[in-house]
């Protein structure tokens, strides 16, 4: 007896990865993590703001997937410290990727400068920035 899951759609990689960072927040917050960004306060605190109620399920979603570890770092109000775990740091390649194709071929794109070593520095841009789009109400 094979103790395999089924695979949702199919046992494609590139299907199955997505169904774990697919979405539109997930790569952004292994951005972050890859930044040194650790607790929720500064997950949520991103350029994109995420909303607080997804950056919580995406959190638990990573957590599940072994991408991420939480830690507790303070006990009342219990609060997590993130951190990448072995296979979410290597989805800093895929990211790498990303801004590569980005810089590439969308221009006025910039790059998230977040490192703690230029933390002064909040973007470093390749091209002018474009508007940002209206949402719709």
């Amino acid at each position: 007896m094979s103790s395999a899951k089924p695979f949702a759609r199919s046992s494609c990689a590139v299907a199955n990865s997505l169904d774990i960072v697919g979405d539109k927040w997930s790569l952004l917050v292994v951005r972050d993590l890859l930044h040194g960004k650790r607790t929720y306060g500064e997950l949520a605190n991103s350029p994109e703001r995420i909303p607080t109620n997804i950056l919580a399920e995406r959190l638990k979603r990573l957590e599940a997937a072994g991408i991420i570890s939480s830690t507790a770092y303070q006990e009342r109000p219990v609060r997590y410290a993130y951190t990448l775990t072995p296979k979410g740091i290597a989805l800093g390649d895929v990211l790498l990727a990303f801004v590569r194709w980005g810089k590439k071929h969308i221009p006025g794109t910039v790059i998230l400068n977040q490192s703690p070593a230029n933390a002064g520095s909040a973007v470093t841009a390749t091209a002018p920035r474009r508007a940002p789009a209206k949402r719709a109400r």
